[in-house]
C-alpha cells in the first residue's frame, strides 16, 4: 500500500478562513497522514485534523507558543525522510540552504510565502503547498499530496 500524505501550511484559522473548505476535507479523509507546515493560528485544528489522520505539525510565525509546536521536525514517511520547517527564507540560495539544515532529509515541506512550490532535484524534493485558505497573489487556494511508492517520491500541487 502506497503511504499518502496530505500536505498543507499557513490555514490562518480563523483569521483568513471559519475553518477547512469542505473539498480539502474530501482529500484529507483519504490520507494515511497530514502535515501542516505552520501558521495555523487556532491550535485547535491540530485535533480536527487528527480526526482525518495522524497529524504532524511545525510552529508558523503567528502561531502562539502555547501551542507547543516545534520550530522543525524530522520523521521517517514511507521509508523516506522528511523534515518540515515553515520559513526556508529567501528563495535564492533555498536549496543548498536547506541541505545545510536538514542533511540526511529526501523531502522538505515548509509554508510561509503562501506560493506553491515543488521542486525535485538532485536527491532533495522542496515543497510548499501554499494555502487552502489564504490564496494571496495566487490564483486558487492550494494544497499538496505527497506519496512514496517502491522507495520512490511523488508530490503533486493541487487547486482547490
Amino acid at each position: 500500500m502506497t503511504p499518502l500524505a496530505a500536505v498543507i501550511a499557513d490555514t490562518h484559522i480563523p483569521r483568513r478562513a471559519k475553518g477547512l473548505p469542505e473539498t480539502l476535507l474530501l482529500h484529507l479523509r483519504r490520507t494515511d497522514r497530514i502535515l501542516h507546515a505552520g501558521d495555523l493560528m487556532a491550535p485547535t485544528l491540530i485535533h480536527e485534523l487528527e480526526e482525518y489522520a495522524p497529524t504532524r505539525a511545525v510552529r508558523g510565525n503567528l502561531d502562539p507558543p502555547e501551542a507547543g509546536l516545534p520550530e522543525t521536525l524530522e520523521f521517517e514517511f514511507g521509508g523516506v525522510r522528511v523534515a518540515m520547517i515553515h520559513d526556508s527564507g529567501p528563495k535564492r540560495g533555498r536549496r543548498p540552504r536547506m541541505r545545510r539544515r536538514f542533511p540526511d532529509a529526501r523531502v522538505i515541506v515548509f509554508g510561509h510565502s503562501h506560493i506553491p512550490w515543488l521542486e525535485d532535484e538532485d536527491g532533495l524534493m522542496l515543497l510548499n503547498p501554499g494555502s487552502p485558505t489564504d490564496k494571496r497573489r495566487q490564483p486558487r487556494p492550494t494544497f499538496a499530496l505527497l506519496w512514496v511508492e517502491g522507495g520512490e517520491v511523488g508530490a503533486e500541487v493541487r487547486s482547490l
